[in-house]
């Protein structure tokens, strides 16, 4: 897949198929949209183009609060690489960039630079200034300029469609059923190893704290979950805990900290990629050293009962 992120850098010998977006979480709904730009392109001897934006745009334009995202720049680049899109083009969204008109974004960008013989949208898809742009105005447009326009209609589970916003409500409930049902994968958060206080390796289960590469990341209601780690391309299997240890600290400093199943290496600084399997039960204050300790064996039986399930 080719990354871009000026409109200079396009340089096409075909016609394109084209899908605009921010794509938070890539979900059902999402991968339904980039089937049909494949799908498009291929039948129009055409090469399939992704047009996103960072940082979100809610997170510009929202007076209110920053919204917090379930897929980073970098995931959203590896799933779109890893589900085949030929282009991604990721571009810088600012306030700025926000006043143009639905008819200047695409006269300016998926005509003259894309080169687009077709758009693909979602169902509820609204772009350009105001958000004024939607299926009829790009239908419309597409008449005067000579493309095609597909609306993909919305995607749905249990009677419910899907959206990003739900997936992050459900996550802060902790409902990680819905979460992973709706994503059709496991959610999951990257980062780096660091060195926490290093209380678990006194009760005899080290754990890694996980510090987030981005600080916008959704990260799922405090518990204790059943995870998978990815680790220099190995799986391994873990309990992760996400709160604020409130057996021994009193403190307001959340920590994502993973005790990994069967685990004895140096792994300080390294990259690791946790996915959420199932949530085991709420954070909760235990009244001494050795409830937690039962509890933790208690958690750890569980995650290998799941561990070994997968791996049949």
């Amino acid at each position: 897949m080719i990354v871009l992120s000026d409109r200079s850098e396009i340089k096409l010998d075909k016609k394109s198929v084209v899908t605009v977006g921010s794509f938070d979480g890539l979900h059902r709904g999402h991968l339904k949209i980039l089937e049909t730009v494949k799908e498009t392109a291929l039948k129009n001897n055409a090469v399939s183009f992704v047009v996103t934006f960072d940082p979100h745009p809610r997170s510009v334009l929202s007076q209110n609060s920053e919204i917090n995202i379930l897929t980073s720049l970098q995931e959203k680049k590896f799933i779109l690489e890893e589900y085949g899109i030929d282009y991604l083009m990721v571009i810088h969204f600012t306030r700025e960039f926000s006043q143009l008109t639905s008819d200047e974004f695409i006269k300016q960008f998926v005509i003259a630079k894309m080169n687009a013989c077709h758009m693909v949208i979602g169902h509820d898809h609204k772009f350009g200034r105001d958000r004024l742009g939607d299926e009829n105005k790009l239908n419309e447009i597409g008449s005067a300029l000579g493309f095609g326009v597909t609306a993909v209609s919305a995607e749905s589970i249990n009677n419910e469609t899907i959206s990003s916003s739900k997936i992050r409500n459900a996550l802060y409930a902790g409902d990680l059923v819905k979460t992973n049902l709706f994503l059709g994968r496991d959610y999951s958060i990257c980062g780096i190893v660091v060195k926490g206080a290093q209380r678990g390796r006194t009760l005899g289960f080290p754990t890694a704290n996980v510090q987030v590469d981005d600080p916008k990341k959704v990260i799922p209601q405090n518990g204790v979950y059943v995870v998978r780690c990815l680790i220099a391309d190995e799986i391994f299997y873990g309990v992760m805990n996400i709160g604020y240890r409130p057996t021994f600290e009193n403190k307001h400093e959340l920590v994502p900290e993973v005790n990994i199943l069967s685990f004895n290496r140096d792994i300080y600084g390294e990259k690791i990629k946790v996915e959420f399997i199932s949530r085991l039960r709420e954070e909760k204050k235990f009244e001494s050293r050795e409830l937690l300790i039962h509890q933790i064996e208690l958690d750890k039986k569980e995650a290998v009962k799941i561990a070994s399930s997968e791996k049949k």
